[in-house]
């Protein structure tokens, strides 16, 4: 059931736990992220990067893929499908492609920019029937090629941005995309609470999800975060499959083996049934197992 964020995440806060977003690649993620949101009834969140939607063919492939995979596995629980990290243009051709919910990152933009795009954003989104993700601080690592430091936000401008009617606001404190560093220290729990109490209790998304230690996700998500970011951890998890399963010489055509086990059906496999495993993982410990009926 396709539907925008902005319900799902509202009863996130609300009830305490999170949503997962899970960003997809190709149509083996696609598939893995939607059949294990049904098995644990929860709702779920289908993203993409600007770069992944142009590796995929365009939004309009992406978007036509997932409205069709979701209606073909009779999928019944809510999923949004959401681009992540977008700039100006991306935000507007999603917005075309059919998408539900956009998030438009001008977080690297002077900050009155970052405002004015954002309103201009948000009007168009929900003109639309679709949420709309805005962020202040930037995510810290590296996105489609933009490296940032990884800021801490300040609460002020996320009030700001929070009151120009977005529907969640991502906000950095002090969490990076892909593999945290062994000196990291840690989300900037005294910042996050500062956030949650002057944005009115909109829904707020941690984005770097993959790394972060169970008992600070559980803290965050007890202190506001209702969306949670994950990418890497299913890209690690993709990657050792696929290589365990080549390394044992499934995949060889000049093996004994007559399985063709190089058929890419048999190829992908090990690795569609790691990245189910791995949400289903995220699912439980962001605790919305359950909650599809929300």
């Amino acid at each position: 059931m396709i539907v925008n964020a902005t319900r799902m995440l509202k009863a996130a806060k609300a009830g305490h736990y999170a949503v997962g977003h899970f960003n997809t690649n190709n149509l083996e993620w696609t598939k893995a992220i939607l059949l294990t949101a049904q098995k644990m009834n929860s709702p779920v969140i289908i993203a993409t990067s600007m770069g992944a939607g142009k590796y995929m063919g365009g939004y309009k492939v992406v978007a036509a893929m997932v409205r069709a995979m979701d209606e073909s596995l009779g999928i019944t629980v809510p999923v949004a499908l959401h681009l992540d990290h977008g700039n100006y243009d991306a935000a507007k051709a999603c917005v075309e492609a059919g998408y539900t919910s956009i998030m438009f990152d001008g977080s690297a933009l002077p900050f009155e920019e970052n405002v004015a795009k954002t309103k201009e954003l948000v009007n168009l989104a929900h003109d639309h029937g679709m949420s709309m993700e805005a962020e202040v601080g930037s995510i810290g690592g590296t996105e489609d090629g933009i490296t940032a430091d990884g800021e801490v936000a300040d609460p002020e401008e996320c009030k700001r941005i929070a009151d120009l009617g977005i529907d969640f606001l991502a906000a950095g404190i002090g969490n990076i995309h892909g593999i945290y560093p062994a000196n990291w220290k840690g989300l900037h729990f005294d910042v996050l609470e500062k956030i949650n109490k002057v944005t009115g209790g909109i829904p707020l998304v941690l984005h770097g999800g993959t790394g972060i230690p169970d008992d600070q996700i559980t803290h965050a998500i007890h202190d506001g975060i209702s969306k949670i970011n994950v990418n890497t951890d299913c890209q690690l998890v993709f990657a050792a499959a696929t290589i365990k399963y080549c390394a044992e010489g499934k995949a060889d055509p000049t093996s004994a083996n007559l399985d063709k086990g190089y058929d890419p059906r048999k190829l992908l496999k090990p690795g569609y049934e790691a990245i189910c495993a791995k949400v289903e993982e995220k699912i439980k410990l962001f605790g919305s197992a359950g909650k599809a009926n929300y």
